[in-house]
Protein backbone atom coordinates (compact mmCIF):
# COMPACT_ATOMS: atom_id res chain seq x y z
CA UNK A 1 0.00 0.00 0.00
CA UNK A 2 1.42 3.38 -1.03
CA UNK A 3 1.61 5.82 1.90
CA UNK A 4 0.17 9.06 0.53
CA UNK A 5 -0.42 10.72 3.91
CA UNK A 6 2.27 11.49 6.47
CA UNK A 7 -0.42 12.13 9.06
CA UNK A 8 -4.14 11.41 9.26
CA UNK A 9 -5.99 13.58 11.81
CA UNK A 10 -9.24 12.16 13.18
CA UNK A 11 -11.79 14.26 15.04
CA UNK A 12 -13.55 17.60 14.93
CA UNK A 13 -13.61 20.25 12.24
CA UNK A 14 -15.49 23.24 13.62
CA UNK A 15 -16.21 26.91 13.43
CA UNK A 16 -14.86 28.69 16.50
CA UNK A 17 -16.51 31.70 18.09
CA UNK A 18 -13.67 33.25 20.09
CA UNK A 19 -15.15 35.45 22.80
CA UNK A 20 -13.31 37.70 25.24
CA UNK A 21 -14.79 38.73 28.58
CA UNK A 22 -13.39 40.40 31.68
CA UNK A 23 -14.67 37.61 33.89
CA UNK A 24 -17.00 34.62 33.69
CA UNK A 25 -20.47 35.30 35.08
CA UNK A 26 -21.96 33.37 37.95
CA UNK A 27 -25.08 31.27 37.33
CA UNK A 28 -28.14 33.39 36.51
CA UNK A 29 -25.98 36.44 35.80
CA UNK A 30 -24.67 37.91 32.57
CA UNK A 31 -21.38 39.50 31.55
CA UNK A 32 -20.54 41.88 28.71
CA UNK A 33 -18.59 40.53 25.74
CA UNK A 34 -15.57 42.66 24.88
CA UNK A 35 -14.78 41.01 21.56
CA UNK A 36 -16.15 38.18 19.40
CA UNK A 37 -14.81 36.79 16.15
CA UNK A 38 -15.39 33.65 14.09
CA UNK A 39 -12.49 31.46 12.99
CA UNK A 40 -11.81 28.08 11.42
CA UNK A 41 -11.12 25.47 14.08
CA UNK A 42 -11.71 21.99 15.41
CA UNK A 43 -8.83 20.06 17.00
CA UNK A 44 -8.30 17.56 14.18
CA UNK A 45 -8.61 20.19 11.47
CA UNK A 46 -6.19 22.46 13.35
CA UNK A 47 -3.58 19.71 13.39
CA UNK A 48 -4.17 18.92 9.70
CA UNK A 49 -4.06 22.58 8.60
CA UNK A 50 -1.04 23.61 10.68
CA UNK A 51 0.75 20.37 9.76
CA UNK A 52 0.11 21.02 6.06
CA UNK A 53 1.38 24.58 6.39
CA UNK A 54 4.57 23.17 7.91
CA UNK A 55 5.00 20.79 4.99
CA UNK A 56 3.37 17.53 6.13
CA UNK A 57 1.10 15.61 3.78
CA UNK A 58 -2.01 15.52 5.94
CA UNK A 59 -5.42 13.89 5.67
CA UNK A 60 -8.55 14.58 7.70
CA UNK A 61 -11.48 12.52 8.93
CA UNK A 62 -14.22 14.77 10.31
CA UNK A 63 -18.01 14.87 10.26
CA UNK A 64 -19.23 18.14 8.73
CA UNK A 65 -22.49 19.71 7.62
CA UNK A 66 -24.04 19.30 4.18
CA UNK A 67 -22.96 22.75 3.03
CA UNK A 68 -19.33 22.43 4.15
CA UNK A 69 -17.96 21.84 0.66
CA UNK A 70 -19.25 25.28 -0.33
CA UNK A 71 -17.33 26.98 2.47
CA UNK A 72 -14.12 29.01 2.50
CA UNK A 73 -12.84 26.56 5.10
CA UNK A 74 -13.09 23.66 2.65
CA UNK A 75 -11.41 25.73 -0.05
CA UNK A 76 -8.55 26.46 2.34
CA UNK A 77 -8.08 22.74 2.93
CA UNK A 78 -7.92 22.16 -0.81
CA UNK A 79 -5.43 25.01 -1.27
CA UNK A 80 -3.15 23.30 1.28
CA UNK A 81 -3.65 19.88 -0.34
CA UNK A 82 -5.18 18.39 2.79
CA UNK A 83 -6.67 15.02 1.81
CA UNK A 84 -10.42 15.35 2.52
CA UNK A 85 -11.61 12.21 0.71
CA UNK A 86 -12.79 10.64 3.99
CA UNK A 87 -14.83 13.58 5.28
CA UNK A 88 -18.20 12.45 6.61
CA UNK A 89 -20.76 14.76 4.99
CA UNK A 90 -24.08 14.97 6.86
CA UNK A 91 -26.88 16.58 4.78
CA UNK A 92 -29.34 18.71 6.71
CA UNK A 93 -27.00 19.24 9.64
CA UNK A 94 -24.56 22.02 10.50
CA UNK A 95 -20.86 21.58 11.08
CA UNK A 96 -19.71 21.48 14.71
CA UNK A 97 -19.45 24.87 16.40
CA UNK A 98 -17.34 25.88 19.39
CA UNK A 99 -17.90 28.88 21.64
CA UNK A 100 -14.64 29.61 23.49
CA UNK A 101 -14.74 32.23 26.23
CA UNK A 102 -11.46 33.64 27.58
CA UNK A 103 -11.24 35.93 30.60
CA UNK A 104 -8.57 38.42 31.66
CA UNK A 105 -6.57 35.65 33.35
CA UNK A 106 -6.48 33.63 30.12
CA UNK A 107 -8.72 31.01 31.73
CA UNK A 108 -11.12 29.42 29.28
CA UNK A 109 -14.63 27.95 29.24
CA UNK A 110 -15.84 26.22 26.09
CA UNK A 111 -19.26 25.20 24.82
CA UNK A 112 -19.36 22.81 21.90
CA UNK A 113 -22.26 21.98 19.59
CA UNK A 114 -21.55 18.63 17.96
CA UNK A 115 -23.96 19.00 15.04
CA UNK A 116 -22.80 16.71 12.22
CA UNK A 117 -20.21 15.13 14.53
CA UNK A 118 -22.99 13.12 16.17
CA UNK A 119 -22.68 10.89 13.07
CA UNK A 120 -19.25 9.68 14.21
CA UNK A 121 -20.90 7.02 16.35
CA UNK A 122 -22.53 5.35 13.34
CA UNK A 123 -19.74 5.94 10.83
CA UNK A 124 -17.42 3.32 9.41
CA UNK A 125 -13.70 3.47 10.03
CA UNK A 126 -11.91 4.86 6.93
CA UNK A 127 -9.70 1.79 6.48
CA UNK A 128 -8.26 2.80 3.12
CA UNK A 129 -7.22 6.26 4.34
CA UNK A 130 -5.66 4.75 7.46
CA UNK A 131 -3.74 2.20 5.38
CA UNK A 132 -2.42 5.02 3.18
CA UNK A 133 -1.06 6.95 6.19
CA UNK A 134 2.19 6.81 8.13
CA UNK A 135 0.61 7.96 11.40
CA UNK A 136 -2.81 8.69 12.90
CA UNK A 137 -3.59 11.49 15.34
CA UNK A 138 -6.76 11.05 17.39
CA UNK A 139 -8.11 14.40 18.52
CA UNK A 140 -11.36 15.45 20.20
CA UNK A 141 -14.26 13.41 18.88
CA UNK A 142 -16.40 10.36 19.56
CA UNK A 143 -14.57 7.94 21.94
CA UNK A 144 -15.85 4.76 20.23
CA UNK A 145 -14.92 6.03 16.77
CA UNK A 146 -11.48 7.05 17.99
CA UNK A 147 -10.97 3.65 19.57
CA UNK A 148 -11.98 1.85 16.36
CA UNK A 149 -9.58 4.03 14.37
CA UNK A 150 -6.79 3.33 16.88
CA UNK A 151 -7.40 -0.39 16.57
CA UNK A 152 -7.27 -0.26 12.76
CA UNK A 153 -4.13 1.90 12.84
CA UNK A 154 -2.38 -0.48 15.23
CA UNK A 155 -3.20 -3.44 13.01
CA UNK A 156 -1.39 -1.52 10.24
CA UNK A 157 1.62 -0.84 12.52
CA UNK A 158 1.17 2.93 12.39
CA UNK A 159 2.34 5.49 14.92
CA UNK A 160 -0.73 6.59 16.88
CA UNK A 161 -0.93 9.84 18.84
CA UNK A 162 -3.88 10.58 21.09
CA UNK A 163 -5.15 13.87 22.50
CA UNK A 164 -8.60 13.56 24.10
CA UNK A 165 -8.46 17.24 25.06
CA UNK A 166 -11.64 18.74 26.40
CA UNK A 167 -13.59 15.59 25.45
CA UNK A 168 -11.71 13.62 28.09
CA UNK A 169 -14.82 13.52 30.29
CA UNK A 170 -16.65 11.56 27.58
CA UNK A 171 -14.32 8.58 27.98
CA UNK A 172 -15.21 5.86 30.45
CA UNK A 173 -12.23 4.45 32.34
CA UNK A 174 -12.33 1.28 30.24
CA UNK A 175 -12.62 3.12 26.92
CA UNK A 176 -9.73 5.38 27.89
CA UNK A 177 -7.62 2.32 28.68
CA UNK A 178 -8.62 0.72 25.38
CA UNK A 179 -7.38 3.71 23.37
CA UNK A 180 -4.23 4.13 25.47
CA UNK A 181 -3.30 0.48 24.82
CA UNK A 182 -3.02 1.36 21.13
CA UNK A 183 -1.33 4.73 21.64
CA UNK A 184 2.30 5.55 20.87
CA UNK A 185 2.27 9.21 21.98
CA UNK A 186 -0.19 10.70 24.48
CA UNK A 187 -0.60 14.48 24.37
CA UNK A 188 -2.32 16.53 27.04
CA UNK A 189 -2.02 19.75 28.99
CA UNK A 190 -1.03 19.55 32.65
CA UNK A 191 -4.65 19.49 33.80
CA UNK A 192 -5.58 16.67 31.41
CA UNK A 193 -2.56 14.47 32.16
CA UNK A 194 -3.19 14.86 35.90
CA UNK A 195 -6.85 14.00 35.40
CA UNK A 196 -5.97 10.90 33.36
CA UNK A 197 -3.52 9.74 36.00
CA UNK A 198 -6.05 10.30 38.78
CA UNK A 199 -8.77 8.50 36.85
CA UNK A 200 -6.58 5.46 36.20
CA UNK A 201 -4.86 5.66 39.61
CA UNK A 202 -1.36 5.70 38.14
CA UNK A 203 1.63 8.02 37.97
CA UNK A 204 3.36 9.00 34.71
CA UNK A 205 5.38 5.78 34.64
CA UNK A 206 2.26 3.74 35.30
CA UNK A 207 0.51 5.63 32.52
CA UNK A 208 3.29 4.73 30.10
CA UNK A 209 3.01 1.08 31.12
CA UNK A 210 -0.61 1.10 29.94
CA UNK A 211 0.49 1.78 26.36
CA UNK A 212 1.97 5.15 25.41
CA UNK A 213 5.73 4.97 24.95
CA UNK A 214 5.84 8.77 25.10
CA UNK A 215 3.77 11.18 27.23
CA UNK A 216 3.88 14.86 26.24
CA UNK A 217 2.55 17.30 28.84
CA UNK A 218 2.17 20.95 27.86
CA UNK A 219 2.23 23.49 30.67
CA UNK A 220 1.33 26.79 29.01
CA UNK A 221 3.81 29.55 29.76
CA UNK A 222 5.84 27.05 31.79
CA UNK A 223 6.79 25.09 28.69
CA UNK A 224 6.37 21.37 28.20
CA UNK A 225 7.57 18.05 29.62
CA UNK A 226 8.20 14.87 27.66
CA UNK A 227 8.37 11.48 29.40
CA UNK A 228 9.90 8.43 27.70
CA UNK A 229 12.49 5.72 28.27
CA UNK A 230 15.01 8.57 28.31
CA UNK A 231 13.23 9.89 31.39
CA UNK A 232 12.06 13.51 31.45
CA UNK A 233 12.81 16.30 28.99
CA UNK A 234 11.84 19.87 29.92
CA UNK A 235 11.40 22.50 27.20
CA UNK A 236 10.98 26.20 27.94
CA UNK A 237 8.13 28.06 26.27
CA UNK A 238 9.10 30.83 23.89
CA UNK A 239 8.25 34.19 25.41
CA UNK A 240 5.97 36.20 23.16
CA UNK A 241 3.07 38.62 23.34
CA UNK A 242 0.01 36.38 23.47
CA UNK A 243 -3.25 37.66 22.03
CA UNK A 244 -5.23 34.41 22.32
CA UNK A 245 -4.21 31.00 23.76
CA UNK A 246 -6.82 29.12 21.70
CA UNK A 247 -5.19 26.57 19.40
CA UNK A 248 -1.79 26.59 21.09
CA UNK A 249 -2.12 22.94 22.05
CA UNK A 250 -3.20 21.72 18.61
CA UNK A 251 -0.40 23.64 16.91
CA UNK A 252 2.09 22.17 19.39
CA UNK A 253 0.95 18.68 18.39
CA UNK A 254 1.24 19.53 14.69
CA UNK A 255 4.74 20.93 15.17
CA UNK A 256 5.88 18.00 17.28
CA UNK A 257 4.61 15.40 14.83
CA UNK A 258 6.05 17.28 11.85
CA UNK A 259 9.56 16.83 13.24
CA UNK A 260 9.12 13.47 14.94
CA UNK A 261 7.69 11.78 11.84
CA UNK A 262 10.74 13.02 9.96
CA UNK A 263 13.10 11.25 12.32
CA UNK A 264 14.00 14.02 14.77
CA UNK A 265 14.59 13.40 18.47
CA UNK A 266 12.03 14.10 21.17
CA UNK A 267 14.06 17.12 22.25
CA UNK A 268 14.20 18.64 18.77
CA UNK A 269 10.55 17.82 18.11
CA UNK A 270 9.46 19.51 21.34
CA UNK A 271 11.52 22.65 20.65
CA UNK A 272 9.94 22.94 17.22
CA UNK A 273 6.47 22.30 18.67
CA UNK A 274 6.90 25.05 21.25
CA UNK A 275 8.03 27.41 18.51
CA UNK A 276 5.03 26.69 16.28
CA UNK A 277 2.60 27.33 19.13
CA UNK A 278 4.35 30.65 19.88
CA UNK A 279 3.22 31.91 16.46
CA UNK A 280 -0.37 30.77 16.92
CA UNK A 281 -0.97 32.61 20.20
CA UNK A 282 0.16 35.93 18.72
CA UNK A 283 -3.15 36.36 16.88
CA UNK A 284 -6.74 35.30 17.49
CA UNK A 285 -7.76 32.02 15.93
CA UNK A 286 -6.26 28.54 15.87
CA UNK A 287 -4.90 28.77 12.33
CA UNK A 288 -4.60 32.50 11.64
CA UNK A 289 -0.84 32.75 12.09
CA UNK A 290 0.26 29.23 11.20
CA UNK A 291 3.94 29.57 10.25
CA UNK A 292 5.81 27.96 7.40
CA UNK A 293 8.49 25.44 8.30
CA UNK A 294 11.25 27.97 7.56
CA UNK A 295 9.63 30.66 9.73
CA UNK A 296 9.29 28.27 12.66
CA UNK A 297 12.79 26.86 12.25
CA UNK A 298 14.35 30.32 12.17
CA UNK A 299 12.59 31.40 15.38
CA UNK A 300 13.46 28.10 17.06
CA UNK A 301 17.14 28.46 16.16
CA UNK A 302 17.22 32.00 17.52
CA UNK A 303 15.49 31.22 20.82
CA UNK A 304 17.06 27.82 21.62
CA UNK A 305 20.64 28.81 20.82
CA UNK A 306 22.03 26.38 23.33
Amino acid sequence: MVKNNDLLAVGHTALDYIIKVDEFPKANFSAPINDMKTFNGGAAANVAIVGATLGLNTALVSAVGGDFKNSDYYRKMNDLNVNTESLIIVPGETSPTAFVLTNNNDDQISYFYWGAAKEFAESKVPKKTIEESEAVHLATGDPDFNWKCSKEAKENDLLISFDPGQDLGMYSTEKLKDVLENTTILFGNHFEIERICDSLEVDIQGLRELGPEIVVKTCGANGSEIYSNDDKIVIDAIKTTAADPTGAGDSYRAGFLTRFLNGESLYESAKFASTVSSFIVEEQGCQTKAPSFDEAYERMSEFYKN
